[in-house]
Formats: C-alpha cells, structure tokens, sequence
C-alpha cells in the first residue's frame, strides 16, 4: 500500500489541471452551440435565398471563428497535460483513456478542421448547398469531437468494459461499445452539448439584446433572436431533463458526490430537497469540510421522488456511505472500513503478484491474481485511512450544483420571453428585458463553469472512481517546476481570453453591416 504522498505536489497539479479545463471551458460551449445556430441560419438563407440571411449567417460565422481559433490552443495543452502532470494515469488507464481521444482527432477532428477551411472561405467559390453540407458537418464534427472525449471523462467517472492486467499494471478494454454507450457516457454527453447550445443561445440574444438598445441593425437582431430562442428553449428543456436522467444515475454509481450536491449528510427514506440553503454552521463529525445547514428551504420527499421516483425511497447521506448502508433496491453497500480492507488486500495482491513473477512463483503468482481479482472494484480505497478523505468539498459542491440549476430555470424562461416579445414585435420597447438579456451573458458562463465544478470537484478524491485517487496519478516531478508552469498557462490563458474578448466587442461594435 502506498502511504507517503507530497500533497503540495498533488494540489499544485490539480490547479494547474483545473485552470487549463476552465478557460478551455469558457470557449468550448460557445463552439459547440454557435455552430449550430449558424447552420440553422444558413439554412435559411438557402431555403429563401434572402440575402439578409447571409449577412447573419456571415456576422455570427465571424465570433464563431474567433472563439474556435483560441479554443483549439488551450485543449491542446489540456491533452498533453496527461503525460506531463498525470503520467501515473496515463499509465495506468492509457489504453481505454487513449481510445476515444485518439478516435476524436482521427475522426472528428479532422472532418470538423477540413469543412471549416470551405465555410469560412467557401462563399461564392462552391454551389450554395455544398457550402450550407459544410457549416452543418463543421457543426457534427465539432459535436463529435465532444462525444469522444465526453466518453473519455464519463469512463473516469464509471469504469466499465475493462479489465485489469497485472503484468503491466494496466487496465485494458474488453468492449468499446460498453465504454462509449455506458449511461455515464450518454447522461454527460446529452447534458453538456444541450448545456452547451443553452449557453450559445443566451450569447446570441444578449448580443441581439444590445443592437436593439442601440437602436441598430432591427431585423438582423430579430432574426438572430428567433432562431437562438427557439434553439435554446429546446436546448435548455433537453439540458433539464438530461441533468435528472443524470441525478438518477450518479446517486446509484456515485451516492458520494451526489450526497455533496445535495449537501445531505444523514440520509434517509422520504428524504427532502434542499431548493435553498446556507452551510455556515458548526461542524459536522468535527470535520471542517462538512458544515450545518443556518439557514435552509426544504421541500419534504421530493429528493427521494426525483431519484427512485418512490417518496419513500432510501437516499444515503454522507455518513450513510461511510457507515456503510442498505440502498433503495435492497442491495447492501459496504462501509469505507470494508472497502478499504479490499483494497488494502487488492494493492498488497498486486505488489505480491510482481515479486512471485520476478521469482518465477507460478503458485503465489495464480493466488496473488485470484486475490487481486476479488477485491480490484476497491482497490483505490486502499490508499486512504481517515474515510473522511473520500468526501469531496461539500460546500463547493453543493452551492455550485444550486447556482447551475437556478440559473438553468431562468434561461428557460429567457427563451420564453424572447421568443413571445419577438412575435409580438415589441422586443425595442422592453428595455428591462434586453438588459437582462445582456446581464445574462456573463451568467450562462457561470452556469457553465459551475456545472463542470460539479461534475470534477464532486467526484474528488477519485481521478477513476474507486480504483486510482488523485494523490496517487501525478508524475513525480518537482512541485517548483509546476508551480512555475501554473503561472505560465494562467498568464497565457488570461492573455488569450483578454485578446478574445476584445476583439469579440470590436466585431460586435462593428456589427452585421461590414460583414
């Protein structure tokens, strides 16, 4: 069992990793979801033949453009991030992890890269409807791009179709399509990209939102706001739905982190939600992670409903989980104790396993494997003693999942609205309702980063859940070389987000007319 860890080393990778996924976050949603909405505008302007449509197809193409080029930057240093930072993970998992990323650059990537070349200097070189294939395959490729490497993220989250070689302290894929169609994998990926389309469709309005305070380009902003609301009310009920289906599946493969969304500690049949609270108050167990309720609104059964779909049902509090606990279909969930036996037991297999094949011990290798294979599902457990060290920072958790749901439901009803004021055509005259339109770009960015807080950070300690913690899948570099690197990727980063933000405003200042 491995017991020393430099946590400086640990904490300073982890941040570095985190910066580089949260400005990589900030382009990517825009991406996914502009591309969309482009394709649709272009559509229109095929199928009319209006050249209004083109000069809108044409303004939008041009910040898609600008937030493609930076994204692609940052997700570049992300993946090499892996064997820089995380080459213990990469090891360990690098022939699952590897496949689907390899599969998105050979496929998707390329597809997406090859079409962008004819969508942005295309017009009037191709027919019209080779050039609208291209902007909707751009908008495909880009997507898919997202499907693979979602499916890498929800595989760390829920390991399923492998199985572990111990000759190279490897796990190996014995079925792909359990990797890519696992309801991990399909729950993420249909709740980023719809997350993902919500966030392009605020862009657009709010953007639209400011022209029509201007006074400027009317019929180009009414345009852009019908097609992003009727794309983003969509989106967004698909997002809500998607984020429940989720819920459901994280409290039966994950009961830790969704324990911290929920910020329940003792759990319970008939268990409430909690629609609103503050953790401010004493300590629970004597643990400064985990903190009382001063002030909560609880809605009684509804947690237990939202999840078994049954009142009445168990839902497990973090203490539950410890303790160990009975779930909701009957099945008897070991306590952290006996999990961490297993993998106490599972780590000194492994390590007896390698000493008996140096020697040539053919009889210590076949028990130490037998050993190794009973309690492999725990194994992670085996680097940890204080069982309050699996429970991942609560309040985080649980405000930040709060704040990605409240602002959800307020984008439903920005959509909503917009789409009722534009058929009324009296979208100019509702001042307050365009400057929350604008207030609400900022926002969905928020949403956006707080729904990948969630889904990271709540799953803290594990970097594979149940089988690697964090701690034990850095590269034991020196934490000086990447403290040094942190200040570089943030300095860099923020340079990034700074050019592109500044020349998103002077595209949009210089409006639709030049396009």
């Amino acid at each position: 069992m491995i017991a020393d860890f430099d946590m400086s080393l640990v904490d300073w990778s982890r941040a570095q990793f985190a910066l580089t996924a949260m400005y990589h976050w900030i382009f990517v949603p825009l991406t996914l979801g502009l591309s969309f909405i482009i394709a649709f505008m272009e559509s229109m302007y095929v199928k009319t033949n209006k050249p209004e449509w083109k000069k809108t197809t044409k303004f939008w193409m041009k910040l898609f453009g600008i937030n493609f080029a930076i994204g692609v930057a940052t997700g570049i240093i992300l993946e090499f991030e892996f064997g820089t930072n995380w080459s213990n993970y990469s090891w360990f998992v690098g022939d699952i992890f590897g496949a689907p990323l390899a599969v998105e650059g050979i496929m998707a990537f390329f597809m997406e890269s090859t079409f962008l070349a004819v969508m942005f200097f295309g017009w009037n070189k191709v027919s019209k409807k080779f050039h609208l294939m291209s902007t909707w395959l751009v908008a495909v490729g880009s997507n898919l791009s997202a499907l693979w490497i979602l499916v890498a993220n929800a595989w760390m989250q829920n390991p399923v179709g492998m199985h572990f070689n111990p000759d190279t302290a490897r796990n190996e894929m014995l079925n792909f399509w359990d990797v890519l169609l696992s309801p991990t994998a399909m729950n993420k990926f249909s709740h980023t990209i719809t997350s993902s389309y919500t966030l392009a469709a605020v862009f657009v309005i709010g953007v639209s939102a400011w022209y029509l305070l201007k006074k400027r380009h009317i019929d180009f902003a009414y345009r852009s706001i019908k097609i992003a609301a009727i794309f983003g009310l969509v989106s967004s009920l698909f997002t809500a739905f998607s984020g429940d289906t989720s819920a459901r599946e994280i409290v039966r493969d994950q009961p830790m982190k969704f324990a911290a969304m929920e910020g329940l500690y003792d759990g319970g049949e008939g268990a409430g939600l909690v629609a609103f609270g503050i953790m401010a108050g004493e300590k629970v167990n004597n643990n400064d992670n985990m903190k009382e309720f001063n002030l909560k609104i609880e809605i009684p059964n509804l947690l237990s409903y939202m999840t078994y779909m049954r009142k009445d049902a168990f839902v497990p509090g973090i203490n539950d989980i410890i303790n160990g606990y009975t779930d909701a279909e009957g099945v008897v969930q070991p306590s952290f104790e006996e999990k961490r036996r297993q993998g106490v037991l599972a780590l000194n297999a492994l390590k007896d396993y390698k000493e008996a094949k140096k020697t040539k011990n053919d009889s210590i290798m076949k028990s130490s494997e037998k050993t190794l294979r009973e309690n492999y599902d725990y194994m992670g457990y085996g680097y940890f003693k204080d069982p309050y060290e699996t429970v991942p920072p609560v309040s985080l958790s649980f405000y930040t999942f709060h704040i990605m749901v409240g602002l959800g439901m307020m984008f439903i009803l920005l959509f909503i609205l917009s789409l009722i004021y534009q058929k009324k055509k009296v979208l100019e005259n509702k001042r307050w309702f365009l400057k929350s339109a604008i207030i609400c770009i900022p926002l969905v960015y928020i949403a956006s980063q707080c729904g990948w807080i969630v889904a990271e950070v709540g799953r803290q300690p594990w970097v594979i859940q149940d089988l690697m913690p964090t701690k034990a899948a850095v590269t034991h570099i020196s934490t000086g070389a990447v403290q040094l690197s942190f200040f570089l990727f943030l300095s860099l980063f923020t340079a990034l987000l700074i050019a592109e933000i500044s020349i998103m405003i002077k595209q949009i200042k210089l409006g639709p007319k030049n396009q």
